[in-house]
């Protein structure tokens, strides 16, 4: 029994919670936190709502052994304006990854939910919980590697030589198999055991940080929070430890949504390839994208980028297998999404210049996720259920990378890995699934045929949408919020799933030219241009001005140029930059400019011809002024400048 000190304690942490963060008091929340399960206050670590505030869960490392240390969880709860009934059922919110951070949502999350109080949840060892399990070193072994050719590959390594270079480590232990150890990266496989020692001798134990004590923590918070129930969201990853807390907390769930969720027979990493190919088999794009593989695992590309580490300028060698890793990440970014059927087309063609803006995206997300969460996740929960097999083809350059780093690890697996299937049978409260169309993670055949399964869910395909439905569609987002409003409904959806929030981009829509993203990253590369349309809009204004003024003074003209001339030039000018303008801010797919600009601009460039031929003539006429060559000079560097590199 606990003693009369005990529960004071626990009082006063209760009424802190309740005083802090200014939620309703229950009976509940009294009984409920326990030694562990109190927070203390913190600044907010990001920029949040109004009407936020910040603390940490304080839980312990391992729930499975007696005394573990206590480490601290990051939440943020955001509070409802003016309080609503809603409110005391509010949205919990997990990040996926594994190692992504949750609280930069909070404010999207809050535009969803502005009747509910909205909680944020982070993964323990992430960014911003205590330890932060960030592992640098990794990041840069993954920089290292693509700087520098792997160490033997199935393809030029004999068969008993590959054998000879794999870690002795038994069967059940989750290392990858034949096809993906024989690829180690020493880059990656340095840094990684770098990463372990230092955080073996910050005292970190790795066994605490896998989806069952990340499902537990959300349990526990929302009894430290005094809540009765609430709604739990997940995305990704987390939709695996946010249906954990469901089973495990069935008294405290109301209603739970799984966005992009891998079902529980699912295997990441030997799914990798097949689902890959499944999805740009859905773009049409699968004879391209074989041939793009090839070209690059023949000739690999020599990019020239900055280091995402240290801002270094540096040379990457990407593969075929690195591009199509590339395409396989640009899949999960709502703004990469459109342009794959093009952006494939291209590259197959060897336009290497068009993976800038990819290249750029592997630089966040390197710098972006916790890597010592990640693999102490992955390490324990899914690659010791994967085969890795080695004719697996395209060989995503993340997969081998994680093999390699799991088997330096040598975590023990979980006992039963995500436990998804009792975890499921047990959840009895509604359910929602949603899916994007063109998820390569997280395919939406296996996700429906899950959500069947699962008592009182159903499951909701978005088109044209990738990984993440509710980061990439406004639909997603609305049917979220139906869903939470009202669980028990089967009525008509809140907006049409089926019609794509954005075009694709298809090969023949687009003018590929790197250009176009250069100049969207430094818009100074876009001088030439505004240079001719200013001085061709002069051009024109002086060419309407002058007879005027010629009226007021009456004098002939017998040394002006035609005032035709001059105003003709300047309207072509002025009519480039207009059209222009237009396609490309107006009419165009605005993810297009990653890739390239609507063709139309490139037959733009013949009123720069117009223009200049006429500036030309109204200059080289006799007695014409010395400033008439400036629009002749100006035209002149604009062609160069638009068909030597905007539109080459």
């Amino acid at each position: 029994m606990r003693s009369w000190h005990g529960a004071a304690v626990t009082a006063l942490v209760t009424a802190f919670v309740l005083t802090f963060l200014g939620v309703p008091a229950t009976a509940q929340a009294v009984d409920a936190i326990d030694a562990w399960g109190g927070v203390e206050e913190r600044p907010c670590p990001v920029a949040m709502p109004s009407g936020t505030t910040c603390g940490f869960l304080l839980v312990p490392e391992r729930r499975d052994v007696p005394n573990s240390r206590t480490i601290k969880v990051g939440f943020a709860v955001r509070r409802a304006t003016p309080p609503s009934g809603d409110s005391e059922d509010p949205v919990v919110f997990t990040g996926g990854g594994p190692g992504s951070p949750s609280s930069p949502l909070t404010g999207l999350l809050a535009g969803m939910f502005p009747d509910r109080d909205v909680v944020v949840i982070e993964q323990r060892g992430g960014r911003y919980s205590e330890p932060r399990l960030s592992c640098p070193e990794i990041a840069r072994g993954m920089v290292a590697t693509l700087t520098a050719p792997p160490k033997g590959t199935p393809t030029d390594t004999p068969k008993d030589t590959q054998k000879d270079t794999q870690k002795d480590m038994p069967e059940d232990t989750g290392e990858a198999g034949d096809g993906a150890a024989t690829e180690i990266y020493p880059g990656i496989l340095d840094e990684a055991e770098a990463c372990l020692v230092r955080l073996q001798r910050e005292g970190v134990d790795l066994r605490g940080y896998r989806t069952a004590e990340i499902a537990g923590d959300v349990v526990d918070l929302r009894r430290a929070l005094g809540y009765q129930r609430w709604n739990l969201f997940g995305v990704g990853y987390s939709t695996r430890p946010t249906l954990r807390a469901a089973a495990l907390d069935p008294e405290g769930t109301r209603a739970v949504v799984l966005d992009s969720f891998p079902p529980a027979e699912a295997k990441r990493y030997d799914d990798a390839a097949p689902n890959l190919a499944a999805t740009i088999a859905k773009l049409g794009g699968t004879a391209r994208f074989a041939a793009m593989v090839t070209r690059f695992n023949a000739v690999p590309a020599v990019f020239d980028t900055r280091d995402p580490i240290n801002g270094r300028r540096i040379s990457l060698r990407l593969t075929g297998d690195d591009v199509a890793t590339l395409v396989e990440e640009a899949l999960h970014d709502a703004d990469l999404v459109p342009i794959v059927p093009a952006l494939v087309d291209g590259l197959a063609d060897g336009r290497t210049g068009l993976l800038r803006p990819l290249v750029d995206r592997m630089g966040e997300r390197l710098t972006s996720r916790d890597w010592g969460l990640y693999y102490a996740v992955q390490c324990q929960d899914e690659a010791p259920f994967n085969d890795f097999p080695g004719d697996a083809r395209p060989r995503l350059s993340a997969v081998v990378a994680d093999a390699a780093v799991c088997g330096a690890w040598r975590l023990p697996p979980s006992r039963n890995g995500w436990a998804q299937q009792d975890a499921a049978a047990q959840v009895a409260a509604p359910v929602l699934v949603v899916g994007g169309q063109l998820d390569p993670a997280a395919p939406p055949e296996s996700a429906g045929r899950t959500a069947a399964a699962l008592p009182g869910a159903r499951f909701t395909e978005f088109a044209g949408v990738g990984h993440a439905v509710f980061l990439s569609s406004d639909c997603g987002r609305r049917t979220i919020a139906a869903f939470f409003d009202d669980p028990a409904s089967t009525g008509a959806a809140a907006c049409e799933p089926g019609k794509a929030p954005r075009p694709l981009v298809r090969p023949g829509d687009v003018l590929l030219t790197p250009s176009a993203y250069q100049a969207t990253v430094t818009p100074a590369l876009l001088a030439p241009g505004v240079v001719f349309v200013i001085v061709a809009a002069v051009q024109l204004l002086a060419g309407l001005v002058a007879p005027v003024r010629r009226a007021a003074r009456n004098t002939a003209r017998r040394r002006g140029a035609p005032a035709a001339l001059s105003v003709l030039a300047g309207l072509a000018g002025v009519a480039f930059g207009g059209l222009s303008a237009l396609d490309v801010s107006g009419r165009a797919e605005p993810a297009m400019l990653a890739i390239g600009v609507p063709p139309a601009v490139a037959w733009y460039g013949l009123l720069i011809v117009v223009a200049t031929v006429l500036s030309g003539i109204e200059a080289f006429r006799l007695h014409a002024r010395a400033v008439r060559i400036v629009p002749v000079l100006t035209g002149l560097a604009c062609l160069a400048w638009f068909y030597g590199w905007l539109v080459a």
